[in-house]
């Protein structure tokens, strides 16, 4: 169903296919004059636009031009009488109009076809934007690699849960493939031919944040100069996974809740709610029992996202997984590197499978490419990963604070009229400084690294200047 408005200075009409498409369950706005429409088109988003050609003051063919340049998503849809005919057949040719209607007694069945015509359009649009935005092959159980009783389980809790519509909660550590297991629950579900449209929660601010989950109107911001349309609207039908969903600010994560309980949203700046069918992914490597225990994360939110939780587990619980891993991602790296590696090295299999991982499988993914690139022989020796950047970060700043310090017999003194506050800043300027060159300037690694928020370490960005 979709948000239709209908504009006809004829108000009967407008009563008309008002009761008409509401039947059908379509949401439907009307209007009787061309201003009142565009300004409709500046403060909503609509799926169709249903406008007679001929009316007094702005006709319909404006209101077309408006349509095409604030919401060009929205198909447009003109109606016309026998004497203006001509005008409706050249808009449809200059790409402007989706279709064109000629005023009749069957008006009210010939608009529900054209309308049916133009949401399939839209639909496929929508689904087409989702494929471009996320370019990765669609995955499915097969692309979750092991057999371990572990990785057996997660596979047959994704069977079970696929076919429902209920709300999943995935948690795990960073690097186990969290987002694999969405989509492998969207590939098992009856979802699977519509979109599956993935969002980090923590790569972006608040403000954006909401403007890319919701959509937003023109003017509802600077840089606003036409409608968009926000990925829960993309995800109609389909499937929406947030990922990080922790590091969301409380006010985000009241307007979550109330798109969970209403399934409608509203777009930034927007007076309309916009109905949407999409299943929910969430996933965290937090804890957001703690974070509920705190305050930083809302209860209610929590219970509406945990309907169905899944753990991932880590990679040192699944060691056996490891060698099917290895292979795996030598198959992957060797033939775009030029290289001839027809397997690991059993000594190095040995100790990949002894390590414990604590990236899990995207730090054995790295460390498998980094080895294809640098293996001169036709079996690939593997070198354990060195100390974890996290702890050398760490590790830096402790030497650069120690540097201040003075060695006594109880231990580190801190120099006559050290101030407290400048010292404490001097570690943190240089924690963030060594973060950021060890994630060659990525920030949303660089906290990651650092152990902290995207949204603290933006603000420790600021409070630095850096």
């Amino acid at each position: 169903m979709g948000n239709i408005l209908v504009c006809d200075d004829e108000r009967s009409i407008c009563e008309l296919l008002d009761i008409a498409l509401r039947r059908d369950g379509h949401k439907v706005e009307t209007v009787t004059g061309g201003d009142a429409a565009k300004r409709k088109i500046d403060s909503a988003l609509f799926d169709v636009i249903v406008t007679d050609i001929k009316m007094p003051g702005v006709d319909g063919v404006e209101v077309l031009r408006h349509a095409h340049q604030i919401s060009p998503e929205s198909a447009v849809i003109l109606m016309t009488a026998v004497d203006d005919y001509l005008a409706a057949v050249q808009a449809v040719k200059a790409g402007g109009a989706t279709d064109y209607i000629r005023k009749s007694p069957g008006l009210v069945d010939e608009v529900k076809l054209a309308i049916a015509r133009s949401l399939t359009k839209v639909s496929l649009s929508r689904q087409n934007f989702a494929l471009r935005r996320d370019a990765a092959a669609r995955n499915s159980l097969d692309n979750i690699i092991g057999v371990s009783p572990a990785l057996e389980k997660l596979k047959q809790t994704i069977r079970t849960v696929a076919t429902t519509s209920s709300t999943i909660l995935v948690y795990g550590e960073s690097g186990t493939g969290k987002e694999l297991v969405a989509r492998a629950v969207h590939t098992c579900s009856p979802r699977d031919g519509e979109a599956f449209v993935s969002v980090n929660c923590g790569a972006f601010p608040e403000t954006l944040l909401e403007s890319e989950l919701f959509g937003y109107v023109k003017g509802a911001f600077t840089g606003a100069n036409q409608n968009r349309r926000g990925l829960f609207e993309v995800a109609d039908q389909g499937t929406i996974f947030l990922d990080e969903i922790g590091e969301m600010t409380m006010p985000m994560q009241v307007k979550l809740l109330r798109v969970l309980q209403e399934r409608t949203v509203r777009p930034v700046g927007g007076t309309s709610e916009i109905p949407v069918d999409v299943r929910v992914i969430a996933a965290t490597n937090r804890d957001l029992d703690r974070q509920v225990t705190e305050g930083t994360f809302r209860e209610d939110l929590y219970y509406r996202l945990n309907v169905i939780p899944i753990r991932v587990p880590g990679l040192r619980e699944r060691r056996e997984d490891v060698p099917l891993l290895a292979n795996h991602f030598l198959k992957k790296y060797a033939p775009g590197a030029g290289k001839s590696i027809h397997g690991v090295r059993a000594a190095s299999l040995e100790a990949l499978t002894g390590y414990d991982w604590p990236g899990n499988v995207r730090q054995l993914e790295n460390t498998i490419e980094r080895a294809v690139a640098l293996e001169a022989t036709s079996e690939l020796h593997v070198e354990l990963p060195a100390e974890r950047p996290k702890a050398r970060a760490v590790a830096a700043g402790a030497e650069s604070a120690s540097s201040t310090t003075v060695s006594g017999p109880a231990g580190p003194v801190l120099p006559e009229g050290v101030n407290m506050e400048n010292y404490v800043a001097q570690i943190e300027r240089s924690l963030l400084q060594s973060a950021l060159g060890q994630t060659n300037g990525v920030q949303v690694r660089a906290a990651d690294v650092l152990g902290i928020s995207y949204r603290s370490f933006r603000h420790l960005m600021k409070k630095y200047e850096l």
